[in-house]
């Protein structure tokens, strides 16, 4: 649904301060394998995708990358509002409902966000799904060209392909042509922001990591993760301050 450089991107340009170090992560149990599947998505992106987006952004009006934003936004909605019900989150899932039907009439086919005047937007799919009702997350997984996952998120993706208006469009070539739209537009957002992770970054790869499983973790629990007790004894295990002199 995403290639790996949108999905990287919008992870790391909404999250910051992430750990930079190479030290084993036990959500990475094979890391060897992420690494190169990682490289691999990278050098796509610098070859293909990037450039392509360069070429887009030149010319496309803001406006009319605007509208297309919106266009997707609203397809997606289709999903949210079925895993806010999956969840049992009732109220949301009408407001969500009422985005697509608000936005898919008086918005123009979603290309015109009508409905956030008054109706927020939330981010649900059905990895969170699975994490809501406990599923655990498993294993970090680096997939090839769709980018960071983990084994609940992977299932999760494939399940809400079956409900999407976008994979769901036939002829193929126009559901092909709208996969591809999606991406360069999304890749096109995210050419301002990545000169600052390129800089700042020493292992782009565990930043990534760590950012993806971090913020997921938020989005299973809307922004209240629990509490990790091993946090704890990381700021224990820190030596004290000095006490200054009086």
């Amino acid at each position: 649904m995403k290639t790996i450089p949108l999905l990287i991107l919008v992870i790391t340009a909404s999250l910051t301060g992430c750990a930079n170090t190479r030290a084993a992560n036990p959500a990475d149990p094979i890391e060897g394998f992420n690494r190169g599947v990682y490289r691999f998505n990278d050098t796509l992106d610098k070859a293909v995708a990037k450039p392509v987006a360069q070429g887009y952004d030149k010319i496309m009006p803001k406006t009319g990358q605007t509208l297309v934003t919106n266009f997707f936004s609203n397809l997606d909605d289709v999903i949210v509002t079925a895993n806010d019900l999956l969840q049992l989150k009732f109220i949301q899932a009408l407001s969500d409902g009422m985005r697509v039907l608000v936005n898919s009439t008086i918005g123009v086919g979603g290309l015109v966000d009508v409905a956030s005047m008054n109706l927020e937007k939330h981010n649900e799919d059905l990895g969170q799904t699975l994490g809501y009702w406990g599923v655990k997350s498993g294993p970090y997984i680096m997939l090839p060209l769709l980018g960071p996952s983990s084994f609940r998120d992977s299932i999760g993706l494939l399940g809400d392909s079956q409900i999407s208006p976008v994979s769901n469009t036939y002829p193929v070539r126009t559901r092909n042509q709208l996969y591809v739209t999606r991406a360069v537009n999304l890749r096109t957002q995210l050419l301002s922001g990545e000169s600052v992770m390129e800089d700042a970054i020493i292992d782009r790869y565990a930043f990534i990591r760590d950012a993806y499983l971090q913020r997921r973790e938020n989005l299973v629990y809307d922004g209240n993760p629990p509490h990790d007790p091993l946090e704890d004894e990381r700021l224990d295990d820190e030596p004290a301050a000095p006490t200054p002199p009086k």
